[in-house]
């Protein structure tokens, strides 16, 4: 399982990989199972499993403002001023991202995969943020393992989608076919929001056996990015 990252002085995040084991309802494991999992990853983070709020992911760019643990609704990006939730995404290639702003007191999660960052899903998380009084040069986000532009392979017409709304999403796979790159197109969100500081684990989920990715191992359990406040 990944370290703990410091995003700022009491605001903490993580990211699991699959000796943590499967985080996600709906994938083949038992949800007694996926409880245990999720609960020895929180005790591993240091916060309790009862603390943590998880969304049903749908590849948009609605935003739920959380106010506790459980269950925020169908949508792809969390934001919360609680001192107690844990807020979580989800992914097996998609893009996890997590965010804290520890002037404004404010954290967030985002699940960007290639629908949501087409739609902006990270630029509705800053925007959220702002809303809770958060300045964006004043927010830290982190972008967890998701699979690389060098191995997203998807045909021309997917790729002119989410190029047409994030040129910097365009890209050649290493066998030089097209492909999407997420993180560049994430990443160019972000700065063009305002973020002051990106923490990038870079690692790719199709590359690394470490890693669970759906593209590579489907059916496959999922990997989860957590922020909590200590």
């Amino acid at each position: 399982m990944g370290g703990v990252i410091e995003l700022a002085p009491g605001f903490h995040a993580g990211f699991t990989e699959r000796a943590a084991r499967n985080q996600a309802y709906g994938v083949g494991d038992a949800a007694a199972l996926v409880d245990a999992n999720r609960a020895e990853a929180a005790a591993r983070f240091g916060f309790g499993a009862e603390r943590i709020a998880w969304m049903n992911q749908v590849h948009g760019a609605d935003v739920a403002v959380v106010a506790g643990p459980g269950l925020a609704g169908s949508v792809d990006a969390m934001v919360s001023t609680s001192p107690d939730v844990v807020l979580a995404a989800l992914a097996a290639d998609c893009l996890p991202l997590v965010a804290a702003a520890p002037a404004a007191g404010v954290i967030a999660a985002a699940h960007s995969g290639r629908a949501g960052t087409a739609a902006g899903v990270a630029t509705a998380m800053v925007r959220s943020m702002a809303a809770l009084g958060a300045a964006p040069d004043g927010i830290v986000v982190a972008l967890g393992p998701a699979i690389c532009g060098s191995c997203y392979e998807v045909p021309s017409a997917m790729r002119d989608e989410v190029a047409a709304a994030v040129p910097e999403a365009a890209s050649l796979t290493r066998w030089g076919s097209t492909g999407v790159d997420m993180r560049a197109a994430v990443a160019a969100q972000l700065r063009a929001a305002g973020v002051g500081q990106v923490i990038d684990d870079a690692r790719c989920t199709l590359e690394d056996p470490e890693l669970f990715s759906h593209r590579r191992d489907a059916p496959t359990g999922r990997m989860a990015g957590y922020v909590w406040r200590a």
